[in-house]
């Protein structure tokens, strides 16, 4: 590690995040560097990644309009019965 930084949180923030650190047999540091990987670097990876998946997929059938309403007639009919 080549950066250092300092933050400040709030008794619950930090309470969390021991708690959660000791359960995991892990440092604050660690849950912290892991959730900036997560919610900018990291994000952006898997996004990309299942971007190239679907379109990779290649295309699908997808059912005619009339076809669709009448399905989504059936599901709603199931879910909301008449009474």
């Amino acid at each position: 590690m080549s950066h250092r930084l300092q933050i400040l949180l709030d008794e619950e923030q930090y309470d969390r995040l021991t708690q959660r650190a000791k359960a995991q047999g892990r440092s604050v540091g660690a849950l912290i560097r892991e959730a900036v990987d997560h919610m900018w670097t990291g994000t952006d990876i898997r996004k990309a990644a299942l971007l190239d998946a679907i379109l990779a997929d290649g295309p699908m059938s997808v059912p005619k309009p009339a076809d669709l309403a009448l399905e989504l007639d059936e599901i709603r009919g199931s879910r909301f019965p008449d009474s």
